[in-house]
């Protein structure tokens, strides 16, 4: 992952200022960056989005394609990631942008394994046969840390964009099924994101716990806690990161700023794509995708 060289008279000024409640760039421990959330910004896909949080800078697109379901489940659809750290940062090129695109791709694929984050029957199109796949690519533009909680932003505002054509099944009289897809681009069906988790990372500084952490924060952190938290507040994934330990009490106080902070962030994130879905096609673009 990117990261920054500090001093250790910086990385001091960093850890006494989280102590007192005020971080660098003025925000309080529980304070999220500004965010830019843009939807329906790659036109050959069938959902997108583009997050700006600070400087970390995300893509999304999500393209819906016919395949065959899992022996497993042979009545559901299934999504599939691909994550591309092809930033400019000279340590995410060639081993080291690999590793790290596996890695939030694995991430992900935990989070999303819970069973409701998604309606994966919606997207069975014929049991054992037929259904929808959702690849979902995500683009590491610039890295200005949090990367885990800016792609989680970008993926769920893409899936609250994607729209797929509905199909019908039809039978003739041999037996033989053929798949009738609708030509209304408005005939289409929509996935309900209500229960899909955002990412929230909590990084240990010093004895207390930041959220949405700088590059210059994470240089002062050993230890940081990725939490998926859904609208409600439940908690559905945990994971450890970084080289420290983190004692049970502190856990346990990260669970509870996780829960608190990301019930909040799912709050304002559909506030804007509710916004952005009733201005419809007149609302200006903006980026360098406009």
């Amino acid at each position: 992952m990117a990261s920054v060289v500090l001093s250790e008279a910086e990385k001091l000024y960093i850890v006494h200022g989280v102590q007192e409640d005020l971080r660098v760039d003025g925000r309080g421990c529980e304070d999220y960056r500004c965010a830019e959330v843009e939807t329906d910004v790659v036109s050959n896909t069938s959902g997108s989005a583009r997050v700006k949080l600070g400087e970390t800078d995300i893509l999304v697109g999500i393209k819906a394609e016919m395949g065959t379901p899992k022996l497993e489940k042979p009545d559901e659809g299934y999504l599939e990631f691909f994550v591309d750290c092809s930033s400019n940062s000279p340590e995410l090129e060639g081993r080291g942008g690999e590793e790290l695109g596996t890695d939030i791709a694995n991430t992900l694929y935990r989070v999303f394994s819970c069973e409701n984050s998604v309606d994966l029957k919606s997207l069975c199109i014929n049991p054992k046969e037929h259904c929808w796949v959702l690849y979902v690519d995500v683009l590491l533009l610039e890295c200005g840390g949090n990367i885990f909680d800016a792609i989680s932003i970008a993926v769920k505002a893409a899936l609250f964009n994607t729209r797929i054509p509905k199909v019908r099944v039809l039978e003739d009289e041999e037996g033989t099924k053929e798949i009738e897809l609708s030509d209304d681009p408005y005939d289409c069906i929509r996935l309900s994101v209500d229960e899909v988790p955002c990412i929230v990372t909590l990084s240990k500084i010093g004895y207390r716990h930041v959220v949405d952490a700088t590059l210059q924060e994470e240089a002062c952190s050993l230890a940081s806690l990725l939490i998926s938290v859904t609208s409600k507040g439940a908690i559905t994934s945990m994971k450890k990161v970084g080289k420290g330990s983190l004692d049970p009490e502190s856990i346990f106080e990260m669970m509870e700023t996780g829960q608190r902070v990301g019930k909040s962030l799912h709050i304002a994130l559909q506030k804007i794509l509710d916004e952005e879905e009733s201005s419809g096609t007149s609302r200006p673009k903006v980026g360098f995708l406009g």
